[in-house]
């Protein structure tokens, strides 16, 4: 990665381990060889062993030898017992995600145009057939990802939408809080298998005979890399990274909650970077005092400690800016999973209007990334390791193709077909240009055309 010039730019603190500042930005693992060969090994064994692989692997990972392919009846039995308020909340978070993907769709639409001569071509839109969605699991349920994905899914129009899902080692079953979103979101099949072994089920159409036309959702390095060894034989969001965070305050903002939202983030990882960009010294400052203090809190609240503890001090920076426009040019430079702008309201306006490189942007203080990571409606599967340079976040859209049509009339060979018959030949594709020549002389017979080029 090139150098990024660091004119304007102080550290308050710098990452302990790398930044996107100051040096090469890979952290997730495309260069881990040991991830990639564990996973080359296991999608090789799983996909010459079929069935009988993945169930070998799932009891020896997680140790899990329960059958695979939920029933409906299984899966109401284990959702059974989750309390009303939880359900509740559940199908208000997969109505809010569902609501903003049908609106999505609606700007997502199949379109023609005359190309003259009574000729017309378009691109029609369409979903995918069978989606694989792969939702993490572990102690906690992760009933957002469930949601984001199955539901969106759902409203792009798949026929078939595969969810693969982790068991818990103690339990040896999906949460059942998972269970249930995957229900209210419109699963047709849920796979209670994860790692390697379950994204290799989703992409070898094992237990449900329908191989995978894309597979979306996020995980650990080996599921991401999964998902990148696969790609080309199926379809998949993005190789994802640790879960980012980055703040652009200005004197304004509230230290407090700048520092909340930093630690909120970098709970989800050892590697997950959080970084501010602050036009304010004194409150880059203040932030940097109280950082600390709200991780060992969160350390000594949660059961088994909190990765903030490992991630802040390896990928925590703060970095103080001169002007507007510096925050801007640096901002972009990291091009967060997740960007909050935490300043006047008059100048919210201006960051969303010049700002380019994010997953999805949070303006103003009433807005932070655990709203839109849980109920607030837009997708939270989104691009990390600043793949936000070129490409958004999971959303209907990467459900659906869009393919081109076209309509050409024979009137048209007279235009199209002629240039198409010098232009092969300028290229030395003299097959392709006798497909034009053909249709010229049936169209138009006895007429003479110039089909060389100069």
């Amino acid at each position: 990665m090139a150098a990024f010039p660091l004119h304007g730019v102080e550290f308050i603190k710098k990452a302990g381990v790398v930044s996107p500042l100051t040096g090469s930005w890979v952290p997730g693992g495309e260069d881990d060889q040991e991830c990639q060969a564990t996973v080359r090994s296991m999608l090789a064994d799983i996909e010459a062993r079929g069935e009988e692989g993945a169930r070998e692997w799932a009891k020896k990972l997680d140790g899990y030898t329960g059958e695979v392919l939920l029933t409906a009846e299984e899966v109401e039995e284990q959702t059974r017992d989750v309390p009303c308020q939880n359900k509740e909340d559940i199908e208000y978070m997969v109505e809010q995600v569902r609501k903003f993907a049908e609106e999505t769709k609606r700007q997502t639409k199949s379109w023609s145009c005359d190309l003259g001569q009574g000729s017309r071509a378009g691109t029609k839109v369409m979903p995918v057939a069978t989606a694989g969605c792969y939702v993490p699991g572990g102690l906690y349920g992760y009933t957002a990802t469930a949601a984001m994905t199955v539901a969106t899914a759902r409203v792009a129009g798949v026929t078939n939408i595969i969810a693969a899902c982790p068991t818990n080692k103690k339990t040896g079953k999906v949460h059942p809080t998972t269970l249930y979103t995957l229900k209210a979101a419109g699963a047709t099949h849920i796979l209670a298998i994860g790692g390697i072994q379950g994204i290799a089920s989703l992409a070898f159409g094992l237990f449900t005979g329908l191989e995978a036309d894309i597979i979306v959702g996020p995980g650990n390095k080996f599921v991401a890399e999964a998902k990148r060894q696969l790609f080309g034989r199926v379809g998949i969001d993005q190789v994802a990274g640790p879960t980012e965070i980055g703040i652009l305050a200005d004197g304004t903002a509230d230290p407090l909650i700048v520092a909340t939202d930093l630690v909120s983030q970098a709970e989800h990882g050892p590697g997950s970077p959080a970084w501010l960009v602050s036009t304010c010294p004194a409150l880059a400052a203040r932030v940097l005092e109280l950082v600390p203090g709200l991780v060992a809190q969160l350390d000594r609240d949660v059961a088994g400690g909190t990765p903030a503890v490992t991630s802040w001090p390896d990928y925590g920076e703060i970095v103080v800016v001169g002007s507007k426009e510096e925050a801007v040019r640096v901002m972009d430079r990291y091009a967060p999973e997740h960007l909050q702008i935490l300043t006047a309201e008059e100048d919210l306006d201006y960051y969303h209007e010049h700002l380019s490189n994010y997953g999805s942007l949070f303006l103003g203080e009433g807005s932070t990334v655990t709203h839109g990571d849980k109920t607030s409606g837009p997708n939270h599967v989104l691009p990390t390791r600043r793949g936000a340079r070129y490409t958004g976040g999971l959303s209907v859209d990467k459900f659906m193709k869009k393919i081109t049509w076209q309509k050409l009339s024979r009137e048209s060979s007279r235009t199209i077909g002629l240039r198409a018959a010098r232009i092969s030949r300028m290229e030395g594709m003299e097959g392709h240009a006798r497909s034009s020549d053909v249709r010229l002389e049936k169209f138009f017979p006895g007429e003479k055309f110039n089909l060389q080029p100069q």
